[in-house]
């Protein structure tokens, strides 16, 4: 019964060589003992053996992908330090080839590779010398890839994450300036994308939506330039919607940290039509987003 269902998945003209390779066979055996057949082997044509080439040294791997990056032939580097990786794992030479797998990447302009590299090595080598070196090169490559502030900004995410990750386990390494310079550009690109979108909100009078949008950037981009513009937008929406003590304070708030701004200048011109002038409210969500904010503040 077996017999019959392995057959059943052969064709007509399969199954006959197939019987009679199995004819063939059983001859082989009483044969065997003639010496005019002697050593014949009806199988043999049906099999073949793959020759697998000998590893090459690691060294000679390492030096061929290294002269490769060199010409800046990057995709040929990468090919040779990934065989590398996959012939000596976890050794130094598959160490010091991730790290160059990376910056080959990097280079190249494969962003999501380069992150791939240098997420690895980080996960694989932490406490080495060139951990900081991976972690910058995946922050950075994140960083590359960061759109306009009109679209999705999960990249920059990503990108602020990765830096912020540098500087927590490697706060005194050398790349620590460029990345705290780095973390300020993608702060203010999210605190950006938040404006953008209170903006929008405010032209359709959606200022509840509004004021959501603006309340993200003073709660988690304060120190961004988009600040003293978000304070204004707060004081605008809230006039609107007739909330005439928020309105106040943040009016109070922009005068106190901007008293140079035309946003402060405008601001104050916006209460002052309504009969009001900048004033904090200690039970204010915005006051308790600043320190040091005066009473009342005017021109």
């Amino acid at each position: 019964m077996h017999i019959k269902l392995y057959f059943g998945k052969f064709s007509n003209l399969k199954m006959s060589y197939f019987i009679r390779l199995i004819f063939i066979s059983a001859l082989a055996a009483p044969l065997a003992a003639c010496d005019t057949v002697s050593g014949f082997d009806p199988l043999a044509m049906f099999s073949k053996k793959e020759e697998i080439a000998p590893d090459q040294p690691a060294e000679v791997l390492f030096n061929d992908g290294l002269a490769r990056l060199n010409r800046k032939n990057y995709s040929a580097s990468i090919k040779k330090f990934n065989e590398l990786d996959k012939q000596y794992p976890y050794s130094q030479w598959s160490k010091k080839s991730l790290l160059l797998t990376t910056y080959a990447n990097y280079e190249a302009g494969d962003w999501a590779d380069a992150i791939n590299a240098g997420t690895r090595y980080v996960q694989l080598y932490p406490a080495t010398s060139d951990a900081p070196y991976a972690q910058y090169m995946v922050a950075m490559s994140h960083y590359n890839q960061i759109p306009d502030v009109q679209r999705d900004q999960e990249r920059t995410e990503k990108a602020l994450n990765a830096f912020d990750e540098l500087l927590r386990k490697w706060p005194n390494s050398e790349y620590t300036a460029d990345a705290r310079q780095r973390v300020q550009v993608t702060r203010d690109q999210l605190a950006g994308k938040e404006m953008d979108i209170g903006r929008q909100y405010l032209l359709k009078r959606n200022y509840t939506g509004g004021i959501n949008r603006f309340r993200i950037v003073l709660i988690k981009y304060q120190t961004t330039r988009h600040t003293e513009e978000a304070l204004a937008r707060l004081a605008e929406a809230y006039m609107a919607l007739g909330i005439i003590n928020e309105a106040q304070t943040a009016g109070a708030v922009l005068g106190h940290n901007y008293p140079d701004s035309q946003w402060y200048k405008d601001t104050y011109k916006l209460l002052q039509s309504g009969g009001l002038e900048p004033r904090e409210s200690s039970d204010s969500w915005i006051s308790k987003a600043f320190s040091g904010v005066s009473k009342t503040v005017g021109l």
